[in-house]
């Protein structure tokens, strides 16, 4: 969903669930209609479908902020939040109104710290937190009391930007719950994203879970896209990905962020079902 408030979250969220799709996720702005609350409308109207952001810039927010929000939405929708990561757009200056660029350096320095500290914040206990760019105090008691835990435990799953085929990027994803993948070969300019490149990464994070005594069982690897509502082929689409390794299909329409034609779009494609494929 990349316009709307609370309401249509809502609204579009039970319209999601009530035509089989399997997730409803939220575009989470600089400056905007805060993703968070239109996510606890969306769980307040469904019962089974995730709910998740696409995505959260997480080195530009408060770790804490976002598992008190995260935590938040997570009991409300009985265990149905999926956090997805990245390191938020650089250069742009339409994403750096309010503050300057600290540079991707400092921003991958941010995510570690984060994506740690919330490990520690999603659990009912004190704890101390060292890092360069953040730190706890422990404390016997907290006041006021820290928010309840996360139904999902001992995480929320955390699907993380990789840009393949960097080591250290990837690395982060594939030590998590789930791959964002984005293409930045070195030294050359992205091409076309492929379902051959796709399989590629996920034999990469499949090795590099191994290495560190994880499988692959539980993760989640994400590929993006659109299909038309009126698409029979749809599947089509989308299974030459579920074939390269894609647990997720994400069917995005960024085309307009015209909140008159966004509606009636959106409307259209959930009401004609996700493009599965057997």
């Amino acid at each position: 969903m990349a316009y709307g408030d609370a309401r249509a979250a809502a609204e579009l969220a039970a319209m999601a669930e009530e035509h089989g799709w399997d997730g409803f996720f939220v575009w989470e702005s600089i400056w905007g209609i805060d993703a968070w609350a239109m996510l606890a409308a969306a769980a307040m109207t469904t019962e089974r479908i995730r709910l998740g952001t696409m995505l959260t810039p997480l080195p530009r927010r408060k770790p804490w902020d976002v598992a008190g929000q995260t935590s938040t939405v997570d009991n409300l929708s009985n265990g149905r939040v999926t956090l997805a990561v990245g390191l938020g757009v650089a250069g742009e200056e339409r994403f750096w109104l309010f503050e300057d660029d600290p540079g991707r350096k400092v921003r991958a320095e941010l995510m570690d710290e984060s994506l740690a500290m919330l490990q520690q914040l999603w659990r009912d206990q004190p704890f101390e937190f060292a890092g360069r760019h953040y730190r706890s105090k422990k404390v016997a008691e907290l006041m006021p009391p820290a928010p309840p835990p996360p139904v999902q435990q001992p995480r929320i799953p955390t699907w993380v930007v990789g840009a393949w085929p960097r080591p250290k990027s990837m690395r982060r994803a594939a030590l998590q719950d789930g791959w964002l993948p984005n293409y930045a070969p070195i030294g050359e300019q992205p091409g076309e994203w492929t379902p051959e490149l796709l399989a590629e990464g996920v034999a990469w994070i499949r090795q590099e879970r191994a290495a560190n005594g994880l499988t692959m069982d539980g993760y989640d690897v994400v590929a993006e896209g659109t299909t038309a509502a009126d698409d029979p082929a749809a599947a089509d689409t989308v299974r030459p990905w579920a074939d390269a390794g894609a647990t997720w299909w994400i069917d995005a329409d960024w085309s307009s962020m015209d909140p008159a034609t966004v509606r009636p779009a959106a409307e259209r494609r959930l009401k004609a079902g996700p493009p599965r494929v057997s």
